[in-house]
C-alpha cells in the first residue's frame, strides 16, 4: 500500500478509506508544561496570543510527535466571545466560565450581529492561518470549538438543564443561536486553514439528558455543523465526555465522521454500536498517561488497538502536566500499527 502523508492519512482514516497505518493524533486538547517550556509559550497567555497559540500547539508536534496540530488548548473561548465571566488559567490549569449572560429569549437578541475576527474567536482563527501556511500541505490542522449544547449551558448557566425541559421554546431559540454561532466559526476556522473539526460537546450526553431531549435539542443541531463542514469536505469529530455507550448510535445519527470516546467507554462496545462512524479513544488522560510509566501506556494502547479502536487517542484532554515520554509512548503504538 502507498504511503501517506499525515494529511492525507488522517482525512483517509476519518472518512473510512484504507491506509498504510494508524495516524499518532490527539483529537482532544494537547498542551503540556513540557511543550511550553520547550517552545517558550505559556498558558495563559497561549491561550490569547495568535503567535503563542500556534507555537504551542507546532510543540504537540515538534516535541510530542503528534502527526497534527490542534487549536485552541480550552473551552471557554466562545462563551467569554458572548460575554461571560471567565476564571482565568494558569501555565498548569486551563480558565473556565464563572458567569452567564442569557435569561430569555430577549437577552439572545442582544448577542447578535457578531464579528468573529474579535476576541478569542479571532485569536483561534488567527492561530489556525499561522499553522496552516506553515503545515497546512502536510499536516492536519485541527479547528476545534465548544458543541452547540455546551455552548447554550456556558451562556444560560446551569438553568439550562431545566430549560429545555420546562421551557421548549426558549431551549430551542438557544440551540439556534449558538448552532448558527457554531456553523459561521467553523467555516471562518476553515476559511484560514482547517482542514479537520473537531466538537467539544461535554454536556450534551443522552445519559445526562435522555435519548428524547438529545435527540431534539442535539441531533439536528450537530447535524447542521457536519451538513455545512461535508460542503467543503472537512470531516467531523464529534467528543462527549463520560459513558456515552448507549448514546453512540444517537450520536452517529447527526453525520457525524468520528466519535471520540473515553476512558469510561468499552471500546469493543462502542465499535458495535455504530454503523460506520470511525471510534477514537481512548487512554485515560489522568490515571494512565499523567500517572503511569511508558511500558504501561504501551500495553494499554495495545489493548486498546486489540479491542477494535480505529484511532487510537486520549480518552479526554492531556493533562498540563503529562510527561512528553508518556504521550510519545502511546504515539509509538499508533504508529507501528497498520490495519
Amino acid at each position: 500500500m502507498a504511503e501517506y502523508t499525515p494529511k492525507e492519512r488522517l482525512a483517509r482514516a476519518l472518512t473510512g478509506k484504507p491506509v498504510d497505518r494508524m495516524p499518532a493524533i490527539s483529537v482532544t486538547q494537547t498542551g503540556t508544561v513540557d511543550q511550553m517550556e520547550a517552545c517558550g509559550a505559556f498558558w495563559p497567555e497561549a491561550n490569547d496570543d495568535a503567535e503563542k497559540m500556534a507555537a504551542l500547539a507546532e510543540a504537540g508536534h515538534t516535541v510530542v510527535g503528534f502527526e497534527a496540530v490542534r487549536v485552541p488548548f480550552d473551552i471557554t473561548a466562545e462563551a467569554e466571545f458572548f460575554g461571560c465571566e471567565i476564571k482565568a488559567g494558569t501555565k498548569e490549569q486551563q480558565p473556565s466560565v464563572v458567569g452567564h449572560v442569557v435569561k430569555s429569549v430577549e437577552d439572545i437578541e442582544t448577542l447578535k450581529g457578531y464579528n468573529l475576527d474579535h476576541g478569542r474567536i479571532g485569536v483561534v482563527c488567527d492561530a489556525i492561518r499561522i499553522l496552516a501556511d506553515k503545515y497546512g500541505d502536510e499536516l492536519p490542522i485541527m479547528g476545534s470549538m465548544i458543541g452547540p449544547f455546551s455552548l447554550a449551558q456556558h451562556i444560560n448557566g446551569d438553568d439550562w438543564f431545566m430549560a429545555i425541559f420546562t421551557d421548549e421554546a426558549f431551549g430551542l431559540a438557544l440551540m439556534e443561536f449558538t448552532t448558527e454561532f457554531n456553523v459561521a466559526y467553523a467555516r471562518k476556522m476553515v476559511e484560514n486553514g482547517a482542514d479537520t473539526m473537531v466538537i467539544i460537546d461535554p454536556t450534551a450526553s443522552a445519559q445526562l439528558i435522555g435519548a428524547e431531549f438529545y435527540e431534539k435539542f442535539v441531533v439536528p443541531y450537530h447535524k447542521r455543523i457536519c451538513d455545512a463542514m461535508h460542503e467543503l469536505d472537512v470531516p467531523v469529530v464529534l467528543h462527549i465526555c463520560g459513558d456515552t455507550t448507549q448514546g453512540l448510535a444517537l450520536m452517529e445519527s447527526s453525520d457525524v465522521d468520528a466519535i471520540s470516546v473515553d476512558q469510561s467507554v468499552d471500546v469493543a462496545t462502542a465499535v458495535g454500536k455504530v454503523e460506520k462512524a470511525v471510534i477514537v479513544g481512548n487512554i485515560d488522560p489522568v490515571n494512565m498517561l499523567w500517572n503511569q510509566t511508558p511500558a504501561l501506556i504501551k500495553e494499554q494502547s495495545q489493548k486498546i488497538i486489540d479491542a477494535g479502536v480505529d484511532l487510537l487517542a486520549p480518552g479526554c484532554g492531556i493533562v498540563s502536566k503529562t510527561p512528553t515520554e508518556n504521550l510519545q509512548a502511546m504515539i509509538e503504538v499508533a504508529k507501528n500499527h497498520k490495519y
